[in-house]
């Protein structure tokens, strides 16, 4: 793709967008916050097992 290509692409894409409701905005932070929240359960029960497994095998 050229550089003209790329600049046209990225002003139709800032057309079309437009700024979230409150309503949308915050649901969006509700999912994002869920998503860390699992990640951070997942790394925790990972790390726990690993200290576990460690300290008892060790």
């Amino acid at each position: 793709m050229e550089r003209s290509e790329i600049l046209r692409s990225i002003m139709r894409i800032l057309r079309l967008s437009r700024k979230p409701d409150l309503e949308e905005f915050r649901l969006s932070l509700r999912i994002c916050l869920l998503g860390i929240g699992i990640v951070g359960v997942f790394a925790f029960i990972i790390q726990l097992i690993s200290t576990l497994i460690i300290g008892f095998g060790g």
